[in-house]
């Protein structure tokens, strides 16, 4: 890969500082925001809150434990931010109420295995995690919520626990990078691309020739596009997270950017759901909004599929899926969100994606041919991108 682009490895600058909001002013306008820390910072965190509750106990006061609520009450869209962020509302876990005494207890447990991780310097999935005390955990979903209630507790980004999910999302094209020591060329990964490590920080010195990223929602489109190495012909960088994107793909897509900074083009299908998962890369998943600044990439460009290219590019009837109950709700839902009517193009795509009750997959292009996405959807697009045209081909 030619070095048109280079980069450390960085992005340690949040988005607020980037915009001019400072930690002051983030804390005046009640926002919770967490940071990378070391495993030492972690471990004095984690030895502070244990050392609290032991005083609590031994003063006879049984133990509380107050955690930054996560609830969507406690979430707002930031326009100078433009992203969903966590308010500064906390709520009781009490060991001594019944209602919360479990959930009490697995806090103290996950904050017990924390500490025992990060003190010895290694890393785990959150499924060891759940299978350390599989009989209070009982179900992974109660480990895995906990352990973001502790991050936020501890004040740090998720990853910064040493806890990471297993690898999901995938990159191949016209990008070098250093993992761990390892030189990984993306242009020599095959069709099946280069899984994206769980440890993204251990990614550096990244360098490429690309003229810009293309974030797939799925894998299917992906290994279309990498069979045909779609990016030795536009040269770029082609990024999946399979659906709904773990942690590790939008912390290395948010180091792509920050490092290479090139323009990111959105190739996601043209329903509700997929309009969601490209604003969860965009402005975060209210799940995380506590680590937003680390996880989102803003100015993503939504190239498709929309509502509008159905008829532009002739899908007919039979691959247009009419649209359930479900998805209608979830697509005047999305009208309603603030980060979606900042936005008038993306209104106007999800009101005809409405009034029509029709949606789309990015397969149904191969109604033309299985290599229509390569040779003549995506070409047509880019076209116009390189034509200067932005607006007319991407809703930005």
């Amino acid at each position: 890969v030619g070095g048109g682009h280079g980069g450390g490895g960085g992005g340690g600058n949040v988005q607020g500082l980037a915009k001019g909001l400072s930690p002051e002013k983030l804390k005046q306008k009640g926002i919770t925001e967490v940071k990378e820390m070391e495993d030492e910072q972690v471990r004095h965190k984690t030895e502070a809150i244990i050392l609290e509750v032991a005083l609590s106990i031994l003063a006879g006061r049984g133990f509380t434990y107050d955690i930054p609520s996560r609830a969507s009450s406690n979430q707002e869209y930031v326009p100078e931010l433009d992203r969903i962020v966590l308010k500064d509302a906390t709520k009781s876990r009490a060991f001594a109420n019944t209602s919360s005494v479990r959930k009490a207890t697995i806090t103290t447990r996950v904050l017990e295995l924390v500490h025992e991780i990060v003190s010895k310097g290694i890393h785990i999935t959150k499924r060891d995690l759940f299978y350390t005390d599989v009989n209070l955990f009982l179900k992974q979903e109660e480990s895995d919520s906990v352990l973001d209630d502790v991050a936020c507790m501890v004040g740090c980004t998720r990853t910064s626990l040493n806890v990471v999910a297993s690898d999901r999302g995938v990159v191949v094209g016209r990008v070098s990078f250093m993992e761990d020591g390892d030189l990984i060329d993306c242009t020599r990964m095959g069709v099946g691309g280069k899984a994206i490590p769980s440890l993204v920080d251990k990614i550096t010195d990244i360098h490429s020739d690309a003229d810009f990223v293309l974030l797939v929602e799925k894998d299917a489109a992906f290994s279309r596009l990498a069979e045909d190495r779609f990016y030795n012909e536009y040269p770029c960088i082609i990024v999946t997270g399979k659906g709904q994107p773990d942690v590790a793909t939008r912390l290395f897509l948010k180091k792509l950017k920050v490092s290479l900074n090139i323009p990111i083009l959105g190739l996601f299908d043209s329903d509700p759901h997929g309009l969601k998962i490209l604003s969860v890369y965009m402005s975060s998943s209210k799940n995380m909004s506590y680590d937003s600044a680390h996880l989102t990439t803003s100015d993503i460009k939504w190239l498709g599929v929309r509502p509008t290219d159905l008829n532009k590019y002739n899908i007919p009837p039979e691959c247009r899926i009419p649209m359930s109950d479900e998805d209608m709700r979830a697509g005047r839902k999305l009208l309603e969100e603030d980060f979606i009517k900042k936005n008038p193009a993306w209104v106007r795509e999800l009101q005809i994606m409405i009034d029509t009750k029709e949606k789309a997959e990015i397969q149904a292009l191969s109604k033309h041919g299985f290599q229509y996405l390569t040779y003549d959807y995506l070409p047509r697009k880019l076209r116009k991108v390189r034509a200067g045209l932005w607006l007319q081909v991407c809703l930005v």
